[in-house]
């Protein structure tokens, strides 16, 4: 069995792994740390869940234990770049969580958009670690904030949501404005021809490593579909929450509005429930997240927006009050349960409109899930 002092971690490295909880690294990280620390740009398909944060931080830090850096006010060593806010929030939640047990001063910074720009310009004073969305970090950049020209290690993570969000051309003005010498990592979940692009553009010689299985927890999750005409989905969904004492559920819709509806029948019908989606406010969103994660937060109804990069410990249930467009987003979406060992529950409710549609994702997953029927149930006073 590996673990993670056989992987070339320094004695500080592998005390704050241990303060962190991570007691056996995952294959990637298993595969990637060591290259990674022997200096090789590197190339991570792995899908959601499989520890990609940890395979990068945990390099990042022993490099700047190590450097002997003279490096300039506002200059950048490490960049970590990310598409989403919520992604980078819980990367500086990783990292914070680290750097808290180490004796050297490691100023950790995660920069985003929707919040004012102008404490995270007076932020970027001595930051050793950025973690960026691009659009943010190009206004940054712009304000002359921060400055790229001595960054040694790049990651970007997510590159294929990324570029699913319209990013290229962002991610081309900061990688322009890099130096030429530097260690680059790119981790994707999926590998498609506009990754492939990016991978010849930003790596030499990397080290490829690919797990297309999904981690082993997905199959901890177990998967259930319930057949609902469409005008009583939402008594459905209320007869699942009390019937089976959810008490922590992620609901996921197809979009803002409909996240904020379903909220908000849920709490008429006395069920404590909070939507989060793109257009809610970063304090907003903050907030839901954090109440949730706590456990005061009984019901969180979201968009496809959270269905990467968000690490709820042991969450119970997920449900699908509308399918995704794509199997790879359902794959997402029900990995945030069943997760770190623990058993899960995927739901997906299933209008006579969706059964197509859900045959296809069950065919690209190779998983087949009964389709349960729902008329003896009785929904009235729900």
């Amino acid at each position: 069995m590996t673990t993670f002092d056989t992987l070339g971690l320094s004695a500080p490295i592998l005390d704050a792994v241990k303060a962190g909880g991570y007691e056996q690294p995952t294959p990637i990280q298993e595969r990637a740390i060591p290259a990674i620390l022997f200096g090789k740009d590197l190339l991570g398909i792995a899908p959601t869940g499989s520890g990609k944060t940890l395979a990068y931080a945990l390099p990042a830090l022993q490099l700047l234990l190590e450097g002997k850096w003279e490096l300039s006010n506002r200059h950048v060593p490490i960049l970590f770049v990310v598409p989403t806010r919520e992604l980078a929030g819980q990367v500086e939640e990783v990292l914070q969580t680290l750097v808290a047990t180490l004796t050297n001063k490691i100023k950790v910074a995660a920069v985003f958009g929707g919040v004012s720009i102008n404490p995270q310009m007076i932020g970027m004073q001595g930051v050793d670690i950025l973690i960026a969305t691009p659009g943010r970090l190009l206004d940054l950049m712009d304000h002359k904030a921060v400055h790229l020209g001595s960054v040694k290690y790049l990651v970007l993570d997510e590159a294929d949501k990324m570029l699913d969000l319209g990013f290229r051309e962002e991610m081309d003005r900061v990688l322009a404005a890099l130096p030429k010498k530097r260690q680059n990592l790119l981790f994707s979940a999926t590998l498609n021809a506009a990754v492939d692009a990016i991978t010849q553009l930003v790596l030499h010689k990397p080290e490829v490593i690919q797990l297309t299985e999904e981690p082993q927890e997905v199959t901890l999750i177990q998967q259930r579909a319930f057949r609902v005409d469409q005008e009583k989905k939402g008594p459905f969904l209320r007869y699942l929450i009390r019937s089976m004492d959810m008490q922590q559920v992620l609901i996921f819709t197809a979009s803002g509005h409909s996240a904020d509806h379903v909220a908000d029948k849920l709490k008429k019908h006395g069920i404590d429930a909070e939507s989060t989606h793109g257009k809610k406010s970063q304090g907003a969103r903050q907030n839901a997240l954090a109440a949730f994660k706590k456990g005061t937060l009984r019901v969180l109804v979201a968009t496809d927006l959270l269905s990467r990069g968000i690490d709820i410990d042991s969450l119970p249930y997920v449900i699908n009050y509308e399918l995704p467009r794509s199997p790879k987003d359902y794959i997402h979406r029900i990995g945030r349960t069943g997760r770190a060992a623990q058993a899960g529950e995927a739901i997906s409710i299933i209008t006579p409109e969706d059964q197509h549609h859900f045959k296809v994702i069950q065919k690209k997953m190779k998983q087949w899930v009964t389709l349960e029927g729902t008329e003896d149930i009785d929904l009235s006073g729900v």
